[in-house]
């Protein structure tokens, strides 16, 4: 019989000597003397090593937050969209090229007509695709033409039997495929256009550039683009599925996050690292919390993620006891990752526009939000009625819904047929917000803002310059309003938050 040998190595009533770790709650910025007012602070910052943003914030890649159409909104304003992994790699592709074509000067998917159509047939067809004119081609694709609906309108001596070949403008002004914004815009005004048919050598009908787009293109003159003026996009992937990266990188995802909630495990970072090895778009590996995570993926990473159960929907912490309060694991890898010029993104636990500068001076390069954005228009989550007032639906991507969806390879499964799972996280309803575009304006101003109280003009000197205080449970309540009936809310402040 084989006794009992107890572990002589360390007394168990060390393990009490526990270190203290802090979180957002706990601390705030020490204010300096300031020159900066807060509209001139500089958010500039990186994502990765290659992907520079105008606004340093994120959205989470979870399927009730971000998809193509949350992807190129953060994208225009400045920021970057991570689109999740629960759908197939054909759809993920799909949404990739959507965000990469979204601003795209030259216009590919050209509605066309033939000159032998009738004029009936063709201001149908104009009408049904919302359109107000077409190149006329012939069947090998080159430029006839153009008709537009000041060229059938019933004054006209046109009939509606007519073929289009009499009505078109056969005078047509084209451009090559190299042609700029600028040279685009100074031939429309020259010729009193609307829109430039942009053809090949052959004069074969390439795509459209059209003066709308030119000027949406001006609107978002802070957006996020890569060398080509493509809008940015971010996507997740699986720590194993290298052929989900492979066609992620083919489609032109600027930067993969690997898509993992414990990234410290060995199996997890040799798989990450040949990820990297095989693709051309940077690599954020994530999540970890510790300077010793983050000293072994440090070597390979071109930026990496963290949070260990912070997230509003998140129950890591409480399902399996493991987890670091946010501040100081942001502080812990921001240690080791800033020595490297890797940077850091905050990933969970920002509430409110005052977390996320906290995040800032704790190390982080960018902070990534889930909740936050989760109740605007732009994410996919449905919308619902409770009690009178309206929601989105929001999940953890750890909840039993979205692991049957396709994203339970994330955590553990409690069988051989993954039909019972072991979720770390739940599935709620945020209130809704109205557009992203406003609350990206009141999350990145209260950040500007913290920026002057600390004197700091870029992110940078902010990080350098930023100063923490303890704050004590009475601190905390005395941050908020209090000894008041709020009886109208303010935009950037909720008490449900």
């Amino acid at each position: 019989m084989t006794a009992y040998m107890a572990n002589e190595s360390e007394p168990f009533s060390e393990k009490l000597r526990v270190p203290e770790a802090l979180t957002f709650d706990d601390v705030l910025l020490r204010p300096k003397e300031s020159h900066v007012e807060p509209d001139e602070a500089n958010t500039a910052s990186h994502v990765s090593k290659n992907v520079e943003v105008n606004v340093p914030v994120l959205t989470a890649a979870m399927d009730t937050v971000t998809e193509s159409d949350m992807a190129i909104a953060m994208a225009r304003h400045g920021g970057l969209g991570v689109m999740h992994r629960n759908m197939t790699v054909d759809e993920m592709v799909s949404e990739i090229e959507r965000v990469k074509q979204a601003d795209e000067l030259i216009i590919r998917d050209v509605v066309t007509a033939s000159p032998d159509q009738t004029v009936r047939e063709v201001d149908e067809m104009m009408g049904r695709q919302g359109v107000s004119g077409a190149p006329v081609v012939s069947d090998d694709g080159e430029v006839l033409g153009i008709i537009s609906g000041t060229d059938i309108r019933p004054y006209l001596e046109v009939g509606e039997s007519d073929a289009v070949r009499e009505a078109m403008t056969d005078e047509v002004i084209t451009a090559n495929e190299d042609v700029t914004p600028r040279e685009a815009l100074e031939l429309m005004y020259e010729h009193k256009i609307e829109r430039v048919p942009v053809v090949d050598d052959e004069n074969r009908l390439v795509g459209l550039v059209t003066m709308a787009g030119i000027l949406q293109r001006r609107e978002y003159d802070s957006a996020a683009r890569d060398e080509d003026g493509h809008l940015r996009a971010g996507v997740a992937v699986g720590p194993f599925e290298l052929d989900r990266a492979r066609a992620a990188d083919e489609a032109g995802a600027d930067v993969l996050f690997i898509d993992c909630a414990h990234a410290h495990n060995r199996d997890v970072i040799d798989s990450a690292r040949e990820i990297k090895d095989e693709v051309d778009a940077d690599v954020v590996v994530g999540n970890i919390g510790t300077r010793e995570a983050a000293r072994d993926v440090i070597d390979f990473a071109d930026g990496v993620k963290v949070g260990i159960g912070p997230g509003s929907i998140c129950t890591t912490r409480v399902v399996t006891g493991a987890g670091m309060p946010q501040i100081t694991a942001i502080a812990q890898v921001a240690d080791v990752a800033s020595q490297h010029g890797v940077p850091v993104i905050a990933d969970g636990g920002i509430r409110y526009s005052g977390d996320a500068i906290k995040a800032i001076a704790a190390g982080a390069d960018a902070v990534m939000l889930g909740s936050y954005f989760a109740g605007t228009d732009e994410a996919p989550g449905r919308v619902i009625t409770m009690n009178g007032k309206k929601y989105k639906q929001y999940r953890g991507m750890g909840s039993v819904g979205a692991m049957k969806s396709g994203g339970g390879d994330r955590y553990l499964k409690d069988d051989e047929d993954g039909e019972e799972f072991v979720p770390e996280g739940v599935e709620a309803a945020t209130p809704y917000k109205g557009t992203l575009e406003s609350e990206l304006h009141q999350l990145v101003g209260g950040m500007q803002s913290g920026m002057g109280y600390v004197g700091a003009e870029s992110i940078p000197e902010f990080k350098e310059r930023a100063e923490f205080v303890r704050v004590s449970s009475a601190g905390q309540q005395e941050s908020h309003p209090h000894d008041v009936v709020i009886t109208d809310e303010a935009p950037n402040y909720s008490p449900e938050s």
